[in-house]
């Protein structure tokens, strides 16, 4: 499975967080100690916002650890919302196009999980797109697909209600004529102001997912790149709501049983995070 970072706050390098760390996301494209993929070299991403409404995104198939690019764009670039991802890939090729994140208007998204048999079910989950973000689909990721999938489902207004009927859909499928495929959907989106994350799984066991917060200051991770403390782990089916000036929200989120994302917060286990 892949591996990510997600940052909202002040004004910031991406190299305190991305490419510094002991157990960084460099670190964690060589060998992750939370995931299924012994290795996630199958590409990488940076995504940020800066002086545009749009992101800017920086994709390269080439592994994490032996792009020498990336150190230097990770010192110099500076965003109060970033994305980093490094890819595992789950079937489709290894090309540019399929490299996380993904944008789409404003809105940015990066994805770890896959849904079960991307080949029989791709051309229904691209059916989900409608016509005016189809142009948009420039790779063949089931991810790119669910994400555009979410915009045409009203992302932009109501980016929970999105996520959730499009889940919905997923869980539909994945579990038509009791075949009961995989979902994992560990993700995040953001507007560039706004930072949302989900831990969800239907038939599966969730990819893990945590969060530190310090005063205006938010990360999410798919797991955790120091030995600090104060990581928070996400429980699978929830979603966190990390607003622009607000504190970070917990909500459960689990279209598969309750069809309702709008749940109040809910306490999360804080844990320490074992390297």
């Amino acid at each position: 499975m892949c591996r990510w970072i997600a940052y909202r706050g002040e004004t910031t390098s991406f190299e305190p967080y991305v490419t510094e760390p002991e157990h960084s996301l460099i670190a964690q494209s060589i060998r992750s100690l939370q995931s299924t993929a012994g290795s996630n070299g199958d590409g990488f991403g940076l995504g940020w916002y800066g002086e545009h409404p749009e992101p800017g995104l920086y994709r390269e198939t080439r592994p994490a650890w032996s792009d020498e690019n990336l150190r230097y764009l990770c010192r110099h670039l500076r965003s109060h919302l970033f994305f980093a991802h490094v890819r595992a890939a789950t079937g489709t090729a290894v090309t540019r196009q399929n490299c996380h994140p993904f944008a789409c208007g404003q809105w940015m998204f990066m994805h770890n999980g896959f849904v079960g048999s991307w080949n029989r079910l791709r051309r229904k989950v691209e059916a989900l797109i409608p016509d005016a973000y189809y142009p948009s689909r420039l790779g063949t990721t089931d991810s790119e697909a669910v994400f555009l999938a979410m915009m045409g489902a009203g992302l932009e207004n109501d980016p929970l209600r999105a996520t959730e009927a499009v889940l919905q859909a997923l869980v539909g499928l994945v579990n038509e004529d009791g075949l009961r495929e995989r979902l994992r959907f560990t993700s995040a989106i953001a507007n560039g102001r706004d930072l949302y994350a989900f831990r969800v799984s239907v038939n599966d066991a969730a990819n893990t997912l945590y969060f530190r917060e310090d005063g205006g200051q938010v990360i999410v991770v798919s797991e955790p790149f120091d030995k600090e403390s104060d990581w928070t782990e996400v429980p699978p089916n929830h979603a966190l709501i990390a607003r622009a000036s607000e504190s970070v929200k917990i909500v459960p989120f689990d279209p598969a049983i309750s069809g309702d994302s709008g749940a109040e917060p809910v306490p999360v286990r804080r844990i320490i995070a074992r390297r």
